[in-house]
């Protein structure tokens, strides 16, 4: 059965090879989307190929709608967005797909029915199938090689529909069993490597000491370091201390 998530209907129109609708039915799912519409396939439904290219997406062509024209995939819809790579000489709002889906989303969120039509692998939409959508998507791709895979295309739209979606961070870390250090931590390394850095006579001259010791503070403050850093740090300069004592010994 569908999620009960609202979100947008996918509308693949014309569609030539099951393979790019099964690739389309996983780039739909990997995103948590399954309203899935179906318009003429060429090679008809059901497709064995695409059943085979959907992997652990198949319950999205299982229930995906089946439709002769477009009209029909989105009659029930009250805004309809068509993706295309080709000025059409239609005057129509011109989204980029991070855009569309923040509307599509606003739209939905008041109640109202929104779908996306992608069109066939040869060539894309008709201006006839534009001319019956309420706005364009518009990839800014290199325009010397504008055309995109329809799975691919799903995959970009149903990216900006997530990313729009649901709240994620922009950039985080995976902080591997450790937590970040504390100031005094940083300090303490600043001190350890200070002592045992001025006993090896490194700050040299002294007028320029006090300038070398507060790059060397700024150095680990801007690395950001963890406790494990920290530690193992530390654990480098004991090591070359007890290296060097042995060594003169020698």
């Amino acid at each position: 059965m569908s999620t009960d998530m609202p979100q947008p209907a996918f509308v693949l129109v014309r569609p030539q090879m099951g393979e790019n609708v099964g690739a389309a039915a996983r780039a739909m799912w990997n995103f948590e989307l399954d309203r899935m519409r179906i318009v003429a396939p060429r090679d008809g439904w059901p497709n064995p190929k695409a059943v085979a290219m959907a992997s652990g997406a198949g319950r999205l062509l299982d229930e995906a709608h089946l439709s002769d024209r477009v009209i029909d995939a989105v009659a029930d819809c009250t805004y309809v967005f068509a993706t295309t790579a080709r000025h059409r000489g239609l005057t129509k709002p011109i989204f980029s797909p991070e855009r569309a889906m923040e509307l599509a989303r606003e739209k939905i969120a008041s109640g109202e029915k929104v779908a996306v039509l992608f069109g066939p692998e040869r060539a894309g939409l008709e201006n006839e199938d534009v001319a019956q959508a309420n706005a364009i998507i518009s990839v800014p791709v290199n325009p010397e090689f504008a055309s995109l895979n329809l799975a691919q295309c799903v995959l970009l739209t149903a990216y900006e529909w997530r990313r729009q979606s649901v709240a994620h961070p922009k950039q985080g870390y995976e902080m591997g069993k450790t937590d970040w250090a504390e100031a005094i931590e940083i300090e303490k390394l600043a001190e350890h490597y200070e002592t045992r850095l001025g006993q090896a006579g490194f700050f040299f001259p002294a007028t320029k000491a006090d300038g070398m010791k507060v790059n060397l503070r700024n150095m680990w403050s801007r690395m950001r370091l963890t406790r494990a850093d920290v530690q193992m740090l530390h654990g480098i300069m004991r090591q070359m201390v007890r290296w060097a004592g042995r060594s003169g010994d020698s």
